[in-house]
């Protein structure tokens, strides 16, 4: 919590610099994201907005590049960090959602002398690996660790975790982490991988996990990638005949989630807060490219925390005030 408040406190010091010298500054930087229509993505994009506030507020400038479908999410990108590279960029912010596709973009960003973050998928290894100065995000390994034992420690003993996003190396590590976490307290679990369109397909998903429901009746835990998938996830168990049978929980917050944890028919939700990492990443970025900055903690995480029922009402809180 320490260090959390000197990140925080560091943030709110570029932007009083920044403000306080409006020609000093004049970043021009590029952030690479998920598709806006993605309620987790728009978290993104608010922080990554209300960043630009300060960037543009002293000359400099930001352009989010979004993906427009996750069907071939690693080569697009990489496909997008070389258009921010052509577009004469000083920064870039992007997940490493796929490394063996995204790496060879991102040493060629930083080659040309471009200052590069790493944000939301990655890690800080992998930052330096590539010559990136920092990750700010959630270690999804540890995230889903800390998923799977908290279904243990509800009773669960054979988790299901739903993938919708294959291949991508955060959702591959949450699963992980889950299945190590539940497996080390003794229980088992698995993944569903499903095919990438299936992303935000409400009815792809509830089949899907209904169908496995009711083919393996000892599943009494499920974990979702996204809030998003929760959504239908919570449709195939209450289609299955498993609601108040299976302990449900999910990666990320939405409004429906929050309101089933609310009622009690979702257990959980792991947080890593996607307001922060696009807030801090965007601000530190600019501060290093025009003052030369360079943050000491590395990584910067911004998760895990588990949001149940006992602090749904202050995470509702700050739902109301934009930032969850």
């Amino acid at each position: 919590m320490k260090h959390f408040k000197s990140i925080c406190a560091a943030a709110v010091a570029v932007a009083a610099v920044a403000i306080s010298a409006p020609v000093a500054m004049s970043a021009n930087i590029a952030v690479v994201g998920g598709k806006t229509d993605d309620e987790f993505w728009n978290r993104i994009k608010k922080g990554v907005d209300d960043a630009r506030l300060v960037v543009e507020k002293s000359g400099g400038k930001v352009t989010y590049l979004q993906l427009q479908t996750y069907d071939n999410l690693g080569p697009d990108a990489a496909q997008l960090v070389r258009t921010a590279i052509s577009q004469g960029v000083d920064g870039i912010v992007v997940p490493n959602w796929v490394p063996q596709a995204e790496d060879e973009a991102i040493k060629a960003a930083v080659d040309a002398g471009i200052k590069v973050y790493l944000m939301n998928a990655g890690s800080i290894d992998k930052a330096r690996e590539l010559g990136a100065i920092n990750y700010v995000g959630s270690d999804e390994y540890v995230a889903g660790k800390a998923g799977g034992e908290y279904l243990s420690g509800k009773g669960a003993k054979n988790v299901l975790c739903v993938n919708t996003v294959p291949g991508s190396a955060n959702q591959e590590a949450r699963c992980k982490g889950v299945i190590d976490g539940i497996t080390g307290k003794g229980g088992k679990g698995k993944q569903l991988p499903l095919p990438a369109t299936s992303f935000g397909d409400q009815t792809a998903i509830a089949e899907a996990v209904k169908a496995t429901l009711l083919q393996d009746d000892t599943i009494d835990g499920v974990i979702n990638i996204s809030a998003t998938d929760a959504d239908a996830a919570a449709s195939g168990i209450n289609q299955a005949g498993k609601v108040g049978k299976v302990i449900h929980g999910t990666f990320d917050l939405n409004a429906s989630g929050l309101a089933r944890i609310k009622d009690g028919s979702q257990s959980f939700a792991i947080d890593q807060q996607p307001y922060l990492q696009s807030l801090l990443s965007v601000t530190l970025l600019a501060s290093s490219i025009d003052y030369g900055t360079v943050l000491p903690t590395a990584p910067i995480l911004t998760g895990p925390g588990i949001v149940d029922a006992s602090n749904i009402e202050a995470t509702l809180a700050g739902v109301k005030k934009g930032a969850r």
